[in-house]
Order: structure tokens, then sequence, then C-alpha cells
């Protein structure tokens, strides 16, 4: 049996729960350590959750981990994940991985010289439902996807949030905060992105905070808070990707793909559960293949009831790539490709230029019922 490999945590904010978690569901990996900036909320998680609270130099230095998970914000992604990989360690970032393709490639450089591996979240698209519309697709059940919609809307994070700052600064806002999720998804559906065009507005140059401690608290907006994109794949599809927080309700579905031989409703690509539905011609198709996947089996209760949570999926499938020779499904080139997508959204939206993308990547190999269930700790 091959190793458990030593996790370390950077970042002990809201994220981090998930993570220390659900790690345990998951072989190849083992949580041991954390840090933070504010040690109080290191020893705060480390307390929680059985493990030890480290400085940030040390657990670089500690020689029982072998892999970092940055949960840092996103400004300091790119120099959390640089100071990592130079201290010999490979490393797994939240999203968004880095906030420019230099930024990527340079990272990607550092890795590959120190042979050492990068991954990055979202893990969603490894979910039970969207690897069944994977599935579909590849199977040929819809035929060639040629086009399609995405909606991600809401009125932002500021009636819930406690510190909702950071969400409405260069770095972030809904292309960089919930983007990552569907165009990972399409990406890992469809495959790499030729070229981008968008518009972009900031309709409220102020948020007012309307959760404790901070309600009333007036914060400032300075990056784009609706972004309208078309996506042009490699293949031809042609997307439009509509995000924005200046919307109080609408009726979209969060994804639609539209193939030649029928349609697929695809479920919320920041989860891993939930119904597809799909057509054959005009048809709905009444009875799903038969799909008992492990990664789309609820397990976790939310406010809107049971739900399927798996993160750290991602990350136990790169500890165990490492040790098999093979690539990881959350690999660098898809998270740089994604974040050179929506940058290059944001930039159409201030040059209003159609902008080509300067990377690509291969379509992450498709995780299947047995491929999931060889991820678990306890097989189901």
């Amino acid at each position: 049996m091959a190793r458990k490999l030593g996790v370390g945590v950077i970042g002990c904010g809201n994220i981090s729960k998930a993570y220390f978690s659900l790690a345990p569901l998951f072989r190849g990996i083992e949580m041991r350590a954390c840090a933070d900036i504010n040690m109080d909320a290191a020893r705060a998680r480390a307390k929680e959750f059985g493990l030890r609270a480290e400085t940030v130099d040390a657990l670089l230095k500690a020689d029982d981990i072998d892999i970092i998970v940055n949960l840092t914000i996103p400004a300091v992604h790119y120099e959390v994940s640089k100071a990592v990989l130079d201290a010999g360690k490979h490393v797994y970032s939240e999203k968004p991985f880095v906030l420019s393709v230099k930024e990527g490639l340079d990272l990607k450089k550092r890795a590959e010289k120190k042979g050492l591996r990068v991954g990055s979240a979202p893990d969603t698209f490894l979910g039970g439902a969207h690897q069944l519309v994977r599935n579909l697709i590849d199977t040929g059940r819809v035929g060639r996807i040629t086009s399609g919609t995405c909606h991600v809307m809401s009125h932002g994070m500021e009636n819930w949030h406690p510190n909702p700052d950071f969400f409405f600064q260069p770095g972030a806002g809904p292309v960089l905060d919930i983007g990552p999720y569907y165009v990972t998804n399409l990406i890992q559906l469809i495959g790499p992105v030729k070229q981008v065009a968008a518009f972009a507005s900031t309709p409220a140059k102020e948020r007012t905070i309307g959760s404790k401690p901070r309600a009333g608290e007036k914060i400032p907006v300075n990056t784009p808070t609706t972004i309208h994109g078309v996506l042009e794949f490699e293949n031809g599809a042609v997307v439009t990707l509509n995000t924005s927080w200046d919307v109080w309700s609408h009726a979209h579905s969060p994804m639609e793909l539209y193939g030649e031989a029928g349609t697929v409703y695809v479920p919320d690509p920041n989860f891993f559960g939930g119904e597809v539905v799909f057509t054959d011609g005009p048809k709905v198709v009444k009875k799903l293949p038969k799909w008992q996947h492990p990664f789309g089996v609820p397990n976790e209760m939310h406010g809107h009831g049971m739900m399927a949570n798996y993160r750290t999926a991602g990350l136990a499938d790169m500890a165990l790539a490492i040790g098999e020779g093979r690539p990881h499904r959350c690999s660098m080139e898809l998270a740089l490709h994604a974040v050179d997508v929506m940058t290059g959204l944001l930039r159409s939206g201030e040059t209003g230029k159609f902008v080509a993308m300067q990377t690509t990547c291969e379509r992450p190999a498709a995780l299947g019922v047995k491929e999931a269930k060889d991820l678990l700790a306890k097989k189901k």
C-alpha cells in the first residue's frame, strides 16, 4: 500500500474547515498541521481537528509535510505557492490558482525545475453529476457540443459574509470568485478555450455589509460586478457566461449545453451533485444511464437539505497521482488555462476587444465510478 502523504494547510479561515473535516474520507493523504499569520486562528483549528499549529515558516520546513494546501486570500496565492515550491514541497491551492498568466507560468517553471506537483481547486467537477454529464458527452449521447449558456448571478456576499471586503477588490469579483467552478467545468466537458469577449460594469461603487459584527458599514467596490462574456472553444463551440453580483433574482439554469443530438442541463458546478437532465433531440430522456457515482451521494446537511460535498477529492487524486506517476486531474495546466480565460474576460470587458488565450490544456481524465471509489478510504 502506498504511504500517505503528510498535508499541511496555510490559511485557517472559513474554507479550511471543509478540508479538515472531509480529508478523512480519502486515502493517500493525512492532515497533520496548519498555519496562519494569525496564530490564534491556527491554534483554534488545530485544537478542533487534532492537529498541530505551526508558524508559516515552521510548516514550510516541517519534515513530515509533503503537500501544503494554500487557503490564503487570492491576492497572496502566488506568493504563498511560490514559497511552498521553493521549500521543496508540492502545493495545492484554493481557487483562483493565481491572478495572472505570468504568475502561473512562473510557478510552473519552479515546479518543473524541482520535480514538484501543483494542483488547484475547484474539484467540484469531479462530482457525480458533472462526471455523468462528461459520460453523456464522451459516449456521444448528446452529440458534439456546439454552444451553451451559463448563468451565475446573485446580489453578492455583503448580505451574509462577516468580512466581505476582498470579494469586491481586484482578484475577486464574480468572475474570479465563482467563475472558476463554471469555467473549469466547461473545460473538462468541452475542452480548451480559443478566445473570449465580454462587457463589464460596476453599477454600485460601494456596498453595505448586512451581517454582524459590521452591519451597516460601507465598503468600496473596485472590480467589475457584472460581466457578460462569450467563450469560443478550440472545437468551435460558443458558450455565453453571465456572472453578476447585481441581480436579486433570476430563473436561468446554471448551465445548459447544446449538442448536435440533444441538450444537457447541468446542475450548479459549485456543487458535486444535483439533477442531470438530457434530451434525445427534443424529447427528454426519462431513464438516465446507470450511474452510482460515490461523489454524487448526499453526505452533508445544508440550508437546502442534504447535499453531496467531497471537497479535497482533487487533493487526494493529486497525492495518489504522485505515487502512481500519472497526471492529476486538478492540474496546474487546467487551473492556469481557467485563469487565462477569466482574466481574458476581464481584460476584454476593460478594452472592448477580443482576447486570445495565451495557454491551452488537455481535458483532465474522466473520473468514473470505479476511479472515484478508488479515491475513497472506505469503498462505497
